[in-house]
């Protein structure tokens, strides 16, 4: 496992060790003890989510406020999405900015996202199932969406 930093801060990209041969391949995707030791994080996750979405699908940007607030540690298993994070700490020196990534399944990259921060994908395949661990139960009252183009996030 590698970590990335990205230009918001506590924001993480996730290089796995793939081990491929004839067979296929096995990579150790989710590790607790060697992601705390990498960036010092402790991310104690409670539920497992998974969409499956056709190209052109536009999921986001969510979150979750207050104490319903969610980490998440996305993947995509099959297909391609392009993935995006926001930062919407007021007092982080990322506020307000936003980060994009592409995740596939076969590149195998994961992006963790903490808390405070919202999130969402757009589709760049015919098809993708997209995966994410989160530290924190949804709650539907705590659910929070800006538009894709809102004029502040530009």
């Amino acid at each position: 496992m590698k970590i990335e930093k990205t230009p918001l801060q506590d924001c993480y990209i996730i290089h796995d060790t793939v081990f491929a041969d004839s067979r296929g391949y096995f990579f150790e995707s989710f590790n607790a003890k060697k992601f705390e030791e990498l960036t010092g994080v402790t991310t104690p996750f409670v539920q497992d989510n998974q969409s499956s979405s056709t190209r052109g699908v536009l999921r986001g940007l969510h979150a979750q406020t207050g104490e319903h607030a969610q980490s998440k540690l996305v993947r995509v298993l099959s297909g391609k999405v392009l993935d995006v994070a926001v930062d919407l700490r007021k007092y982080s020196p990322s506020f307000g900015k936003a980060f994009s990534i592409e995740l596939t399944g076969d590149n195998h990259k994961q992006l963790y996202i903490p808390r405070g921060f919202a999130h969402g994908f757009v589709v760049l395949s015919d098809t993708a199932v997209f995966f994410y661990k989160c530290d924190n139960f949804y709650n539907k009252a705590a659910e929070l969406g800006i538009m894709y183009d809102d004029p502040d996030l530009n």
